[in-house]
């Protein structure tokens, strides 16, 4: 099976590690992962600059290692990440911000990369949200 994940929980939320635990045991599973998708508040467990406590699971750098270690598709919504200050380089020189803070494995793009993914998977987990 093919599935298309959204997150719209941000990093240090349940769901982003529900979100997490899902994909990990749907690639177990012999499936499928077809795009990742991270919008609203989930923007935030692909920034970069993200330092989660000693005594808690880092999840933002649990999803950039599992991102990296099997090569998934990885989009951050583009507009939730502007507004959330969630910026790769080329944004932070366009809008004159002092640094950027989201890099590889993330991709910013538009929200008709998840409703491509939605096409394409069989599929579409939606995590956290309202």
């Amino acid at each position: 099976m093919r599935f298309a994940i959204a997150l719209f929980a941000p990093g240090h939320a349940p769901a982003s590690r529900r979100a997490l635990r899902f994909a990990q045991a749907a690639l177990a599973g012999g499936h499928e992962i077809t795009r990742l998708f991270f919008y609203q508040d989930g923007v935030h467990s692909a920034a970069s600059n993200v330092v989660s406590p000693q005594d808690e699971l880092d999840l933002p750098g649990e999803w950039r290692t599992f991102v990296q270690d099997h090569q998934l598709d990885a989009v951050v919504c583009i507009a939730a990440a502007l507004r959330r200050g969630v910026l790769n380089a080329e944004e932070a020189r366009r809008y004159n911000k002092p640094a950027a803070n989201l890099d590889a494995p993330w991709e910013l793009s538009g929200l008709g990369q998840l409703h491509e993914a939605a096409q394409i998977a069989d599929r579409l987990i939606c995590f956290g949200g309202q």
